[in-house]
């Protein structure tokens, strides 16, 4: 039997190649092609990576350290009481100036009482001094004709006393009247004098004595206005602390009233972050409450004045020696727009995920405007009647006291 020997063209040799070097060449092949086409997605990667920087990324700072904040109104008395009536809880919607909690008012009844009185008897006095010193004329009138009549007995009576006529005694008594009445008119000028200071340069409302009194009623019906504690913004009720019965003291916080179209979103940026951000730039915001299925718009309205750390209780204390770099964040506020507010109401304490369109230049780091000493920020015109109610009450007391004479009063 004959054997075929098949030549080894690679070696050079008749002899046949081992399995693991003829799989040797295939293997290398694959590995080959395996890295290529990780360099070429390493690559592509890289050249996707720097598009998008330089053409999205580079023009975006975004941020999901973010924040629902806004104005959280403390509900507080203005004076003591007993509660006897709540109208608000938890959740529920109110309006400016609509009442929430109640206070027994039996002593403020009591004082407004008084108060009334007292205004009253000040109008009857004051009054009574203005007819005081129409009668002190009269009596001063009424003096002089006394003390002429005096002088003139004193007169008559001196040339009689030669002739025998009148006698001495006769004469002294006459010069005693005569004293009396000069006494009698200074006592009927100083007390009419007495009683024009006290009216004097001044119409009945605008008398000290009445004033006083009608200070005390403004005092006495603006406590018991504010047995009734009413809403001082619009908003939803959080935080209900009051219970029926309690006893509450003035200051004491019964509830908050949170304004939710007047939120707006903190937004924590890294130092590094704030190199391109301006007052007035775009942002786009998502909540976590709705997703990505609801888009805020809104733009940039402050940037902080110092970072978290700042203002905390207790700050660092980098200059201790005991030192760890830490990168800082700062608050940045962003306004949003109303109607989205208004369609997608937001809570406090919400996250929020914040997208800062670096294209627009914005204007400023700092605002140029200057707050404004004659126009507020907040306002409230809730409690603006209640001085009004005192007002009018006020001048209808003086009004039913003013009496036949009113007009003669005044005019004094």
């Amino acid at each position: 039997m004959t054997t075929e020997i098949t030549p080894n063209t690679s070696t050079g040799t008749g002899a046949p190649l081992p399995a693991s070097q003829s799989s040797l060449k295939p293997a290398n092949g694959k590995r080959k092609r395996a890295l290529l086409i990780v360099l070429i997605i390493v690559v592509l990667s890289a050249i996707g990576w720097l598009a998008y920087h330089f053409l999205i990324g580079r023009w975006h700072e975004e941020t999901d350290d973010a924040y629902v904040q806004g104005n959280v109104v403390t509900v507080t008395p203005q004076t003591g009481g007993t509660v006897i009536d709540i109208h608000a809880e938890d959740g529920m919607r109110v309006e400016a100036g609509q009442t929430l909690v109640s206070f027994d008012g039996s002593d403020a009844e009591v004082a407004y009482a008084q108060a009334v009185a007292n205004l009253a008897g000040a109008v009857r006095q004051v009054r009574g001094i203005y007819r005081a010193v129409d009668a002190g004329q009269a009596e001063i009138a009424a003096r002089q004709v006394a003390l002429s009549q005096a002088q003139a007995d004193v007169n008559r009576r001196a040339g009689l006393v030669a002739s025998g006529a009148v006698s001495a005694e006769e004469l002294a008594h006459a010069k005693a009247q005569l004293a009396a009445a000069q006494a009698a008119l200074s006592g009927a000028r100083e007390q009419t004098s007495r009683n024009r200071v006290l009216v004097d340069n001044s119409e009945l409302r605008s008398n000290p004595q009445v004033m006083a009194a009608a200070a005390q009623l403004r005092a006495a019906l603006l406590n018991k206005l504010r047995t009734t504690i009413i809403a001082p913004t619009s908003g939803y009720i959080a935080k209900r602390n009051v219970q029926l019965g309690q006893r509450i003291a003035a200051g004491t916080p019964l509830m908050a009233i949170i304004p939710l179209d007047e939120v707006w979103v903190d937004a924590n940026f890294k130092e590094d972050q704030l190199r391109k951000l301006r007052l007035g730039q775009s942002v786009i915001l998502h909540s976590e409450l709705y997703g990505n299925d609801v888009t805020y718009h809104g733009t940039v309205d402050s940037l902080g004045m110092g970072t978290g750390s700042a203002f905390s209780i207790l700050p660092a204390q980098n200059a201790s020696g005991n030192w760890i770099k830490i990168v800082q964040r700062v608050p940045v506020r962003i306004v949003l727009d109303q109607k989205e507010l208004q369609q997608h109401p937001l809570r406090l304490g919400l996250s929020m995920s914040v997208d800062v369109n670096l294209r627009d230049a914005g204007h400023g780091l700092l605002p140029t405007v200057s707050a404004s000493a004659s126009t507020p920020t907040l306002t409230t015109t809730a409690y603006a009647k209640q001085l009004g109610n005192a007002d009018a009450v006020i001048e209808r007391i003086i009004n039913e006291n003013l009496g036949t004479h009113r007009a003669v009063i005044i005019e004094r």
